[in-house]
């Protein structure tokens, strides 16, 4: 399977991060893709930049390197109604926005309380992806979570950190790859992300595309392998077309 894109990275703007978005675009082309996003956290999250951060990434070109550049952010749920850290009208003006739950910033609830948070964090017209929903700090009822991402032709992501064995979100292995199997059944079309937090991590894929093999995943539900099929799928309209 070769993949196109990357959809969630972070620069050293994120504070835990290492390297910049010039250095994650010369390390996505050396690996054969043609876009990634850059989606720092937002600012609930410790040392994340603050808002006048994400109304600026304008600045930044569409292309790096010859690898497109989606402005974006991974925002954070704040609550179980499914508000985020960032404006409605900051989120409308981005590329891309995944919305997550982290930990310093909304303790664990049940797991009503946790599949309400992202039902509602996906209705929201702004949000394009839920991030790394695999998390066993979270518990969830998967099926619903991906039956509102279908209803609002939304992704769930395969998030490679999370599965590696030093991951913080350890555990993650058997909740992803229940979700796969209920994208599989449902039909419903995922993305991969690196979640990377250094250049070197750009469209490192090695676990999630094992876990995606062994969820029988087809890899047309696989939208990372076409960077036009994912844009078009979200929606997302820019220069390169």
């Amino acid at each position: 399977m070769i993949l196109q894109t990357d959809t969630h990275c972070h620069t050293l703007s994120s504070g835990h991060a290492y390297s910049t978005i010039g250095e994650m675009a010369q390390s996505a082309l050396k690996k054969g893709l043609k876009l990634i996003a850059m989606t720092d956290h937002g600012p609930a999250m410790p040392d994340a930049p603050g808002v006048t951060f994400f109304r600026n990434l304008r600045v930044i070109p569409d292309q790096l390197y010859g690898v497109q550049i989606l402005k974006g952010a991974e925002v954070n749920i704040m609550n179980s109604q499914g508000q985020m850290d960032l404006s409605d009208s900051v989120l409308a003006a981005l590329d891309l926005v995944i919305a997550s739950l982290h930990y310093p910033c909304i303790k664990p609830g049940s797991q009503q309380e946790n599949t309400e948070a992202l039902i509602r964090a996906v209705e929201h017209p702004s949000v394009h992806i839920l991030g790394h929903i695999g998390n066993p700090l979270y518990p969830i009822d998967g099926t619903a979570v991906i039956k509102a991402v279908k209803k609002h032709h939304k992704l769930i992501e395969i998030n490679n950190s999370s599965l590696k064995p030093n991951s913080f979100r350890r555990g993650s292995w058997e909740n992803c790859l229940h979700l796969l199997e209920i994208c599989r059944d449902l039909q419903v079309p995922v993305v991969i992300g690196s979640d990377a937090h250094i250049a070197c991590d750009v469209g490192d894929y090695q676990q999630a595309e094992t876990l995606a093999a062994e969820a029988a995943l087809p890899e047309e539900l696989i939208l990372s392998t076409s960077a036009s099929k994912l844009k078009a799928y979200l929606g997302i309209v820019d220069a390169m077309g």
